[in-house]
C-alpha cells in the first residue's frame, strides 16, 4: 500500500470515559456471548456525577499564579477534566461520584518561561504541582498526595514544532504537543516520528518521554526513549539542557534520569527526538500460529534475526477467539478460527520492504505459521487504537475489565504468563467472580519480550476493591517470577509498592537523593513513583 497513515484528529477526551465521545465502540456478538458465560447479566449502578469540593488554594497564592501569565482557574468544571487518569479503578472512582483527587488549582502554561515562574510561585506558596499533558496516565500518576492544595500545571499550551534538522533527523516538539499533530507537523516535512502507544489520539511528547511509552512499531522504531536524543527541564532549582550529542561519554546520561521520572523530577518542556522519512511503503499482514508457544518461537527467532519487521504482536488464543486483536472489526468472520493471529507490518522505501518481506515470510512459513493475507493487517492497523474504546461499553454492561503489563526474559515468558494468569483467576474466582484473561506479546527484543494483559470478569458491588485483590496477586506473581512490574505503564501510584520492592534500598536512596537534590521543597507530584 501506499505511504499513506490514518489520519486522526486529536481527540477531545471526555471525563470519565475513553476517547472521542462521538465514535463510540458497541459491543459485539462474541464478546456479549462471553460476557453472559462470565454471569454477566445485568449492568450495575447508574453513574453519579461527581461534584468537586471547594479549592482549599488562598487568593494571594492564586493571584500570584495569575501574575506568572499563565491561564489560571479554580472552576470546578475544569478541576473535574483534571481529574485522575484513564485505569479501571479512575474510572470506577469516577463512576461512584469520587472526585476527591481533583486538583485544586488548574493552571496552563504556554511558554516554558510561564512553567518556571509557576514552580516557583508554588514552591512559596507550599502548594505542590502535579504536570498533566493527555491525561491517559493508567497506574495513578496523576493522582499525587493532598496533604498540601495541588496545582495540575495544564502542558497542553506548550505545543508545536520547535526545530527540524533534517540533516540529522532530529525534530525539537513542545512538551505538550499530541502525537496525531506532531505527527502532522513532521509529515508536512517529509518526515514521521512512528511511535503509535495506544493512547496515541491523546497522549502527548512529554508524556510519552516521562513514562518510557513503548509504541506499537517499537521493533522497528524502539520504545520512545530510545528516539529521545535530548530535552529541556524545568526543575524548582533552575532549567536544564540535556543530551548535546547523540553518544556521549561525559559521564552518566542524564536523560535516563528524567526519562520515565514522572513529572517527579522536574517538568519536561520540549524534547528531542529521532525522526525518520515518511515511509513510501507499508504493508500489513496476518499469520496463524497454532498455539501461543509456537507464536512466541518465532517472535523470539525473528527478535533475534537482523532483518525484523516494523510491527510484531501476537495475540494468545483467548484475545484472538474474542477478535479482540482487531476492536475495530469485532465480531466479523475476518481472521482464524482458532489458534493465534500474529500482525507483522513493514514500513519503509519499496527495495527494503521487499527485502524484509521476503525475509520474514520464508522464516514464518518455516516456523509454521500460515500466512493469512493483508485482510487481518489492515483490520489491526486501521482500528488500532480503538480497543480502550471497548472499556466502557464493557462497564456499562456490568462487566469489570482491566488491563496490566510486564516484561522478562524470553527464557522466563511461559512461567510468567502461567503465573499471571493464575493469581489473576484465583484471585478473582476466589471472589466468585470468573474471569477471561487474555494475553498479547506487542514489543520485543532479543532478549525479552513483554506480556499484555487483558481481564474481564463479573463485577460485583464493590469493583474497585474486587480489582485491587486482583491486581496485588498479579503484581505478586509478576514479582516471584523475576520480571517487572511494568514494561510502558511507568509506576504511578499504583506500582509504587512492587515497584520499590524491585529497585531495592540502595537504588531508593539514590533516587530519593536525586529527589532532595532537583525539587528540594517536595513540590513536584509528591507520592507518584516515589513515597
Amino acid at each position: 500500500m501506499t505511504s499513506s497513515e490514518v489520519e486522526l484528529p486529536v481527540v477531545a477526551f471526555e471525563p470519565g470515559r475513553w476517547g472521542d465521545p462521538a465514535t463510540p465502540m458497541h459491543l459485539s456478538d462474541s464478546v456479549l456471548g462471553a460476557l453472559t458465560m462470565l454471569g454477566i447479566d445485568g449492568a450495575p449502578p447508574e453513574p453519579i456525577t461527581p461534584v468537586v469540593a471547594a479549592s482549599r488554594a488562598d487568593e494571594s497564592a492564586v493571584t500570584a499564579l495569575r501574575a506568572t501569565g499563565a491561564d489560571v482557574s479554580t472552576d470546578q468544571a475544569d478541576r473535574l477534566r483534571h481529574l485522575r487518569g484513564y485505569s479501571t479503578p479512575d474510572l470506577l472512582r469516577f463512576r461512584t461520584g469520587d472526585a476527591s483527587d481533583a486538583p485544586d488549582v488548574v493552571v496552563t502554561a504556554r511558554t516554558a518561561d510561564q512553567v518556571t515562574a509557576v514552580l516557583r510561585v508554588c514552591g512559596e506558596a507550599g502548594f505542590t504541582l502535579s504536570p498533566f499533558a493527555g491525561g491517559t496516565a493508567v497506574t495513578g500518576g496523576l493522582a499525587p498526595e493532598r496533604t498540601r492544595p495541588v496545582v495540575a500545571l495544564d502542558l497542553r499550551g506548550l505545543t508545536g514544532l520547535l526545530d527540524l534538522d533534517s540533516v540529522s533527523q532530529v525534530a525539537t516538539l513542545a512538551a505538550g504537543t499530541r502525537l496525531p499533530e506532531a505527527e502532522k507537523l513532521l509529515r508536512e516535512r517529509g518526515f514521521e516520528l512512528g511511535h503509535f502507544p495506544q493512547s496515541y489520539e491523546g497522549a502527548t511528547i512529554g508524556g510519552c518521554a516521562v513514562t518510557r511509552s513503548a509504541g506499537q512499531s517499537s521493533i522497528g522504531y524502539g520504545r520512545f526513549d530510545e528516539m529521545v536524543v535530548g530535552l529541556t527541564v524545568a526543575t524548582p532549582v533552575g532549567t536544564s539542557e540535556i543530551g548535546t550529542a547523540p553518544k556521549s561519554a561525559a559521564g552518566p546520561d542524564l536523560r535516563q534520569l528524567f526519562l520515565g521520572s514522572e513529572g517527579v523530577f522536574g517538568v519536561v518542556t520540549a524534547v528531542r527526538v529521532r525522526v525518520h522519512p515518511v515511509p513510501a511503503v507499508r504493508r500489513f499482514y496476518g499469520w496463524h500460529f497454532t498455539d501461543f508457544a509456537a507464536g512466541a518461537a518465532a517472535m523470539r527467532y525473528l527478535a533475534q534475526s537482523a532483518i525484523r519487521p516494523t510491527v510484531l504482536r501476537l495475540s494468545d488464543e483467548a484475545e484472538t477467539g474474542l477478535n479482540l486483536a482487531n476492536p475495530g472489526s469485532a465480531g466479523t468472520a475476518d481472521g482464524p478460527v482458532g489458534g493465534c493471529l500474529m500482525i507483522v507490518g513493514f514500513e519503509g522505501d519499496e527495495p527494503d520492504v521487499d527485502c524484509r518481506d521476503g525475509y520474514v515470510s520464508a522464516r514464518l512459513i518455516e516456523l509454521g505459521g500460515t500466512f493469512l493475507g493483508e485482510g487481518p493487517g489492515e483490520a489491526w492497523r486501521v482500528g488500532r487504537f480503538r480497543g480502550p474504546y471497548l472499556r466502557d461499553p464493557l462497564l456499562d454492561a456490568g462487566a469489570l475489565v482491566e488491563t496490566l503489563e510486564t516484561v522478562t526474559f524470553w527464557s522466563n515468558i511461559d512461567r510468567l504468563k502461567a503465573d499471571v494468569t493464575a493469581a489473576i483467576t484465583g484471585a478473582l474466582g476466589d471472589q466468585g467472580s470468573p474471569a477471561v484473561v487474555m494475553c498479547h506479546i506487542s514489543h520485543v527484543y532479543p532478549t525479552g519480550a513483554s506480556l499484555y494483559f487483558t481481564v474481564i470478569a463479573k463485577a460485583l458491588p464493590d469493583s474497585l476493591a474486587q480489582w485491587t485483590i486482583a491486581k496485588r496477586a498479579a503484581n505478586a506473581a509478576i514479582r516471584a517470577a523475576g520480571a517487572s512490574i511494568t514494561h510502558h505503564h511507568a509506576v504511578g501510584v499504583d506500582h509504587r509498592a512492587t515497584y520499590l520492592e524491585e529497585i531495592g534500598d540502595v537504588q531508593l536512596a539514590a533516587l530519593r537523593a536525586v529527589k532532595s537534590a532537583l525539587d528540594p521543597h517536595g513540590v513536584l507530584n509528591p507520592g507518584v513513583l516515589l513515597p
